[in-house]
């Protein structure tokens, strides 16, 4: 029995030292492998230990109140055009006329007690009757009082015996990427519907041509969101929705609005003018980044390169030069093209902005004073511009515009006809025109269906009319 108990001792025992000496080797060899390891591992990993606040109900933002400021402000806006149809068989039988009435709808903002309206151009246009209905179902005939094609702008007019519910404009200039907005409108006729999202981009060219400036967001837009409200959660009416990007005609994701400034600008305009009153600065280039730079001999990747300067411009007077970089204009950075136009696009004549640019590496900044500009593009003509007294003595005229450059598709036509780069258009629709304001005004005075009649003196100093449908 004795030799049993210290048998099984002896065998415990042993197996405690084989056990230890196992442990004692792996952890050696454990702490050894550690350490070698330990070369190619950072110290320590950075971890955020700040609370989670994502569903933290405190801070998380709340859209009751920008909601609550915005519905009843935002309207229903209804068009109809009278469009020519295809004339069928049963038309001719009966005597019937092809006309259609085609009805397209959309919304609209009431930025006033006494009832002005804006909205996208391409809501009303063409439109021979525009109805406006409010949040409280109460119908109005608007009456169009103006538009700019170029932002896709347009401001009505409803007569009302009570104030109206309005909302103020904004400022865009200080919305800033990530900032939550709501699109407030009618999609597919779905009265008074607020979506929300956060602003993805600003500065957005949809055109390519550099002459649109959107706010992009990812607040769902539709058809029928257009010109329709995007408000700050502050309920700030920072944008009037105007597109979507899409491949099926729907939201996918992304959607665009006029930025508050240019909208306020526009309207202002209309309202004193009846026109826009646009302000350039008189530079010509384009936007840098990396490929451009190189190719310019620079390391600035960012900014607005002059590759000229326009003669009689603001910048020319204020001593721009080809070759200097834009980066700044008053406190707007100047990233892209579409930072230039889009700031610009809220400013008029006579306007003074401070320009920051680059010369030879050093920084300088030039207060800029804005001119009108001295051309436009007048259909089926091309660029014109403001007479001087030498074009009209030529032509033995006191008025008129110059045509300074035919568009392509139309140079053949006028050549053949006696009309040369440099002669003189003297009415259109039947007004007598003494500058490019004049053209402009005749052209957008022109009702639906109306055609476009040019009177141009010919080489032979003989009056023409010419008529365009």
């Amino acid at each position: 029995m004795k030799k049993i108990i210290t048998l099984v001792f002896v065998s415990a025992l042993g197996g405690l030292l084989t056990l230890g000496g196992y442990k004692i080797f792996v952890e050696q060899e454990s702490q050894q492998l550690a350490v070698e390891q330990s070369n190619d591992l950072p110290v320590f990993v950075p971890t955020n230990n700040s609370v989670n606040t994502i569903n933290n109900a405190a801070i998380a933002p709340n859209f009751v109140e920008a909601a609550d400021k915005s519905l009843d402000a935002v309207v229903h806006v209804k068009n109809t055009a009278i469009v020519n149809a295809p004339t069928s068989m049963r038309d001719l039988f009966y005597g019937r006329s092809s006309q259609r009435a085609q009805v397209g709808t959309g919304s609209g903002v009431i930025i006033s007690p006494t009832g002005y309206i804006v909205t996208n151009n391409h809501v009303i246009k063409n439109a021979n009757e525009i109805s406006i209905t409010l949040n409280n179902n109460k119908a109005y005939l608007a009456e169009l009082i103006g538009t700019d094609e170029t932002t896709d702008i347009a401001l009505l007019k409803i007569v009302t015996d009570e104030d109206l519910p309005f909302m103020a404009f904004g400022d865009s200039d200080n919305a800033k990427v990530g900032e939550w907005v709501l699109a407030v409108g009618n999609p597919f006729n779905l009265n008074s519907t607020v979506t929300a999202g956060i602003i993805s981009a600003k500065s957005r060219d949809l055109s390519g041509n550099h002459s649109q400036s959107f706010i992009q967001t990812d607040a769902a837009v539709n058809p029928g969101n257009s010109g329709g409200a995007l408000v700050n959660t502050n309920g700030d009416l920072i944008g009037i929705n105007t597109a979507i990007s899409s491949q099926t005609g729907s939201y996918i994701g992304y959607s665009f609005a006029v930025p508050s400034n240019i909208a306020r600008k526009i309207v202002n305009d209309i309202m004193e003018y009846g026109n826009v009153q646009n302000g350039i600065l008189g530079v010509v280039g384009g936007a840098l980044n990396s490929a451009a730079a190189e190719e310019l001999g620079t390391t600035t990747t960012e900014g607005f390169y002059v590759s000229e300067v326009q003669e009689d411009t603001g910048a020319e007077k204020a001593g721009i030069q080809s070759g200097d970089i834009i980066n700044k204009i008053d406190n707007v950075k100047i990233h892209k093209f579409s930072d230039l136009t889009g700031y610009l696009k809220t400013k008029s004549p006579d306007d003074v902005v401070n320009v920051t640019l680059l010369r030879d590496g050093e920084e300088e900044t030039l207060p800029v004073t804005l001119l009108k500009p001295s051309t436009y593009i007048l259909p089926t003509i091309g660029i014109i511009k403001n007479a001087t007294k030498q074009d009209l003595k030529k032509y033995k005229t006191d008025s008129g515009v110059t045509i300074s450059k035919f568009d392509k598709n139309y140079k053949a036509y006028w050549n053949k006809n006696g009309i040369e780069e440099g002669s003189i258009i003297s009415k259109i629709n039947g007004k007598k025109l003494n500058s490019i304001d004049d053209a402009e005004n005749a052209v957008k005075a022109r009702s639906l269906n109306e055609p476009l009649q040019i009177e141009v003196i010919n080489n032979k100093g003989e009056k023409v009319v010419y008529n365009f449908s």
